[in-house]
């Protein structure tokens, strides 16, 4: 693979640009492989990029039904930050952002990470102690937060309009390293680095059964024959019931539609992250100049893809006491992804009852951001059957009633 440089798009730009590779080979699958992952997402690609860098196991398909990162990993609004209140959300969160810092170096591809910061804000006393406790708990952590007065909040974000009569802005959980990503990009990244260590991403190869033996996974049944292996990870977010009933267990989620839209572009207004759980919306500003804003899951299980009108009343509404200006702006597009929650809004990483099959999966609407930690814990799950990042998350933890409970602390589960 031609490594991407500035010397190369010079080199390209004078003959042409014929020079150029694919991004990442379309093999046909082979009869079989060391490791199947489901789901070329974010968090699948990564799993196996990690399997490849860390372990040196390189013998792996990465199997979609649709096309790579045409799920949940390119239908988000791309939020990345780490101040969880719990031990283990925010270990794996952190090293998720620290990731995310050197990823394009990594990758040899731009994710356009920007840190651009993120702020949680206080709308009410709860939130304000809320926060504050967050803050503390950070700081144990090795976590950089810190929470801010209404003054700083101004300051960070002029167009917010802090004295609000029925959500005053009293403070905000900032964290100045927190920011965005390029989507897409990660999705490619991660896939253009596989490729090159030979892995074989395969398209538009959907998943319809998986074999077993004695209690012990031998591979998958696919629209493109089957394809055996030693160990499988279910990685698909809102259809991992679904292939998990295939395996003959059960997981204890349930999956629901998460919206969003983005305005038309206007001009650079506002160059941090905002989240406002009081009133369930959150807001940045792309680098196209759009309003990126997302709200609230649907109130009822389903897998639709589209957006609903309601969504667009719920959250605008909710958002243009705090943000006045946006009540002028034209919507440009809507849409939802399909989200995996479980009972206690923390994911699930974990091995299953059925040996050689792992599941990664429960994210719920916090996804995006926690895409290279989870690539690095689960890789490390599957390589050698215990990670430390992954261990509070295991499917025991429902039995024994260890929650990891992220919607208590702080008020939303993203």
């Amino acid at each position: 693979m031609k490594r991407y440089s500035a010397f190369a798009v010079a080199r390209e730009a004078l003959r042409n640009h014929t020079g150029w590779e694919r991004a990442w080979a379309s093999p046909e699958p082979k009869k079989k492989y060391d490791v199947i992952i489901v789901g070329a997402g974010g968090h699948g690609l990564a799993t196996a990029y990690y399997l490849g860098k860390n372990f040196g196991i390189t013998n792996v398909a990465v199997l979609e039904k649709g096309w790579l990162g045409g799920g949940n990993t390119g239908r988000n609004t791309t939020i990345i930050r780490s101040n969880y209140l719990q031990d283990p959300s925010a270990a794996i969160y952190e090293k998720s952002r620290s990731l995310y810092e050197t990823m394009s170096q990594d990758l040899n591809y731009n994710v356009m990470f920007s840190p651009r910061g993120c702020m949680m804000l206080a709308q009410t006393q709860h939130e304000v102690r809320g926060y504050e406790r967050t803050a503390h708990a950070n700081a144990l952590q090795g976590v950089k937060t810190e929470f801010i007065g209404p003054k700083r909040v101004k300051e960070l974000v002029p167009i917010i309009n802090i004295d609000g009569p029925r959500y005053p802005v009293l403070g905000a959980l900032w964290q100045a390293r927190a920011g965005t990503a390029r989507h897409d990009a990660v999705a490619w990244g991660y896939a253009r680095a596989c490729s090159d260590m030979g892995m074989h991403i395969i398209q538009k190869c959907e998943v319809t059964g998986i074999r077993q033996e004695n209690g012990k996974v031998t591979g998958v049944e696919t629209t493109r024959g089957a394809i055996g292996c030693d160990k499988l990870g279910l990685v698909v977010a809102g259809h991992s019931g679904h292939l998990a009933d295939m395996a003959g267990f059960r997981l204890p989620i349930e999956s629901v539609a998460l919206q969003a839209l983005v305005s038309e572009p206007i001009k650079p207004c506002m160059d941090v992250v905002v989240m406002a759980n009081t009133v369930h919306g959150y807001m940045s500003q792309s680098d196209k100049g759009e309003m990126v804003i997302g709200g609230g899951t649907d109130g009822y299980n389903n897998y639709t893809q589209r957006g609903a009108f309601h969504h667009i009343e719920e959250t605008v509404r909710a958002l243009v006491e705090t943000f006045p200006m946006i009540a002028r702006l034209k919507m440009l597009r809507q849409w939802g992804g399909i989200v995996d929650v479980t009972g206690d809004r923390s994911p699930i990483l974990s091995k299953t009852p059925v040996d050689g099959i792992f599941v990664n999966c429960g994210w719920g609407t916090g996804g995006f951001k926690a895409i290279p930690g989870s690539g690095w814990g689960f890789a490390e799950l599957m390589a050698k059957g215990h990670s430390p990042l992954t261990d509070a998350f295991g499917l025991n933890r429902f039995h024994e009633g260890r929650f990891i409970d992220e919607s208590v602390a702080a008020g939303v589960a993203h």
